[in-house]
């Protein structure tokens, strides 16, 4: 599992290491240099490049995120490259820019005209030598920072953002960037790489930060047993394998788990569709679905194994009553219309509600909430729907609030509601109500697509269903992984969308770490993402074998 920390966690971590009496900053300094300057040796190897005569340019700040982006391109200087320092602030860390100087690198200043009594500075100018080289170290702001880049250092990132660097290498974290919570204060130069240090950033693995930041690697530098418990984590397939349910020997279609589906409309057949199959596919046991008969016909056409129970506007059962036959979790939402869907809709959560049934929420669903909902309850809205949804509780949020700050937003959502909230996006959040959170990104863009996150619903109906009960954790994956009781759904809402992922990915041809690194896959339909998953899953518990 990938554990995620605040910039401030990783600053009080190196506290006691920082004593004025000893070495302690100079040798972490020194460690995550070297960590740096190593990171990039290798990207450049992995690229088929020879780094002996390649240009690196550091855009260095005056504070200890400089001096690192110094002491880094220092070790570079010595192994053939040409270095070249631009001082964003006029100075930078005293020993650092020494260190670099004596190792023969060029120093540059960065003028914003008002020295000369004009307004022309070299932002520009510097910008285009800075494109020109090989490699780009951002080493401007550190995790310390308050608000993004100002005067001539926003000029010269807004104007490198437009000539596109070869490789631009993110020194702790893309300046610009919150390492708390990934809010993006414009303009910021897109990393390919983020190289930092001691702990990972929740601002890393958080939209829109992390859509800056490339791929992220940590070096140790000494202070990760000094780290408190994580506020955002990122399961990996190895954790998935673990993760996945699994049959036993003598287990039959209701111990492998019954989902009730409302879902899809005469208007909106598809959506039935495509989560019913969807949830199959994910190993539900028994699938039954609630609907016209219409989209029922359709329902059964694509999967004959699952069982419709009839349509009616009275309710579940067409009298009001509970669910016919025996259902374990609920699906309610995909593809809502007409007053006969919505009644059963209705009707459908009220008998999770009534029976402590672990349910996801989804799209239409969403605006027949109770005012609090179980934890074990599910909600699936994207940023616009999430919006609506604090909306309606006196928040006013808009669409682009959320897409700006979506970690503050998807807490703020599970703390309100009582449930866990998915929030969807390329990178997606899953928070439980205790504040713990999830973050997944495995798919590639061409999920974008018509129906895909009605797929995801019914993958997700079906891990409820299959680990619904007092033995959800019998076996204690989630706990060896750390996942305290209470943020358990949270958790397998993340390893629902890591599979929904992947099966995207699967689809398309492309990983997301493929597709970031400029390899195009080809488009998906949402029917496609579905047939993948169980290909998908077997791959990922045939690994663990």
């Amino acid at each position: 599992m990938i554990s995620a920390f605040t910039g401030t966690d990783v600053r009080a971590a190196e506290q006691p290491l920082l004593d004025p009496r000893s070495d302690g900053g100079a040798v972490l300094m020194q460690r995550a240099a070297h960590g740096l300057a190593a990171a990039i040796v290798s990207e450049l190897r992995a690229r088929g490049q020879r780094f002996a005569g390649s240009g690196v340019t550091v855009l260095a700040g005056k504070g200890n995120n400089g001096g690192d982006g110094l002491f880094a391109a220092s070790f570079l200087a010595r192994r053939g490259m040409r270095t070249t320092a631009v001082l964003t602030a006029g100075s930078a860390h005293t020993e650092a820019l020494a260190a670099f100087t004596a190792a023969g690198g060029r120093v540059l200043i960065l003028d914003s005209g008002s020295n000369a009594g004009s307004n022309a500075g070299n932002a520009e100018e510097l910008a285009v030598l800075c494109a020109g080289d090989d490699v780009v170290i951002d080493a401007v702001l550190g995790t310390g920072a308050r608000g993004g880049l100002r005067g001539a250092a926003a000029e010269l990132v807004a104007a490198l953002q437009e000539l596109r660097p070869r490789l631009v290498v993110a020194c702790d974290v893309p300046s610009g960037v919150d390492a708390d919570t990934g809010e993006v204060h414009w303009p910021v130069l897109d990393a390919q790489l983020t190289v930092t240090f001691g702990g990972i950033k929740a601002g890393l693995l958080a939209d829109p930060g992390e859509g800056c930041a490339g791929r992220v690697q940590l070096v140790p530098i000494g202070i990760e047993s000094l780290l408190p418990a994580p506020v955002l984590r990122r399961f990996s397939t190895a954790d998935l394998a673990a993760l996945l349910p699994s049959p036993g020997r003598r287990a039959h279609k209701y111990s492998r788990g019954v989902l009730g589906v409302v879902a899809g409309s005469e208007k909106y057949a598809g959506a039935a569709v495509l989560s019913v199959h969807a949830a199959v596919v994910s190993g539900a046991g028994m699938v039954r679905y609630l609907g016209p008969a219409a989209v029922a016909r359709q329902v059964l056409a694509r999967t004959p194994e699952a069982l419709w129970e009839g349509a009616g506007a009275e309710g579940a059962n067409g009298s009001g009553g509970a669910w016919p036959g025996r259902v374990q979790a609920w699906l309610v939402g995909p593809g809502l219309d007409g007053a006969g869907q919505l009644e059963n809709a209705r009707d459908a959560l009220a008998a999770a509600l009534d029976g402590g049934q672990p349910a996801v929420v989804d799209a239409g669903a969403l605006e027949l909430l109770p005012d609090r909902c179980p934890p074990h309850w599910i909600l699936t809205p994207h940023a616009g729907e999430l919006s609506a949804l604090l909306g309606r509780s006196e928040m006013p949020v808009t669409r682009e609030d959320v897409e700006s700050r979506p970690l503050h937003f998807v807490r703020l959502a599970a703390e309100h509601t009582g449930a866990t909230v998915l929030l969807k996006g390329a990178t997606t959040l899953v928070a439980s109500p205790s504040g713990a959170v999830f973050s997944q990104s495995e798919g590639c863009p061409w999920m974008a697509t018509a129906g895909s996150g009605d797929v995801l619903a019914g993958i997700l109906g079906a891990l409820l269903a299959q680990c619904a009960g007092p033995g959800m954790d019998d076996d204690g994956a989630f706990a060896a992984l750390g996942v305290a009781p209470e943020d358990r759904w949270a958790a397998l809402g993340a390893v629902a969308v890591s599979l929904h992922g992947l099966a995207g990915s699967a689809a398309s041809g492309v990983s997301r770490a493929r597709f970031d690194a400029g390899a195009g896959g080809g488009p998906v339909t949402a029917l496609g993402i579905a047939d993948a998953v169980s290909g998908v899953w077997a791959q990922i518990v045939a690994d663990r074998l």
